[in-house]
């Protein structure tokens, strides 16, 4: 990779999924040595909570299992389009919320589903936890870790 390549999780409020997928992926990339080639972001399709920091519930089940969820709450943007290689939904509604932003039928390819890149678990979307609890995070986390290892595959060695 050349240049660095630029990836951006998107969920509603990007308190919980999008800023813990991002949080995921950049210990995956630190622990491989490929902090150099790869940017992760994280924004949500609302500006509900704009300049805050993740969900305290998900950085507490992050913590627990070695990661730093620590960014900062920011709202999608058509200018993101121009920005990232790879524009990451989690869920359907994120998708056609994203889908509506695209300036242009290229830029739309840019948009994936996270679970398009699942190896172990076979969901059609990466469940909100907001209004769960602990066992709803947890399996945010764990679908998250496996999508977060066959995106890393696949953008490092072209895996399908």
């Amino acid at each position: 990779m050349a240049d660095k390549y630029k990836i951006v999780f998107v969920c509603l409020g990007n308190i919980c999924r999008s800023p813990a997928a991002e949080g995921i992926l950049k210990k995956m990339i630190e622990d491989q040595g490929l902090a150099n080639e790869i940017i992760v972001d994280s924004a949500g399709t609302s500006g509900y909570h704009d300049g805050d920091l993740p969900d305290h519930r998900m950085r507490k089940h992050g913590s627990r299992r070695g990661y730093r969820f620590d960014s900062i709450s920011r709202k999608f943007t058509s200018n993101d389009f121009d920005q990232f290689d790879m524009i990451i939904a989690m869920d359907d509604s994120n998708y056609h919320n994203i889908m509506r932003l695209s300036p242009d039928l290229e830029s739309g390819t840019k948009v994936y589903r996270m679970v398009d890149f699942s190896q172990k678990y076979m969901h059609d979307h990466i469940p909100d936890p907001y209004y769960s609890g602990a066992d709803g995070f947890e399996l945010v986390l764990d679908l998250l870790e496996d999508a977060c290892e066959g995106l890393l595959r696949k953008i490092t060695i072209g895996d399908k």
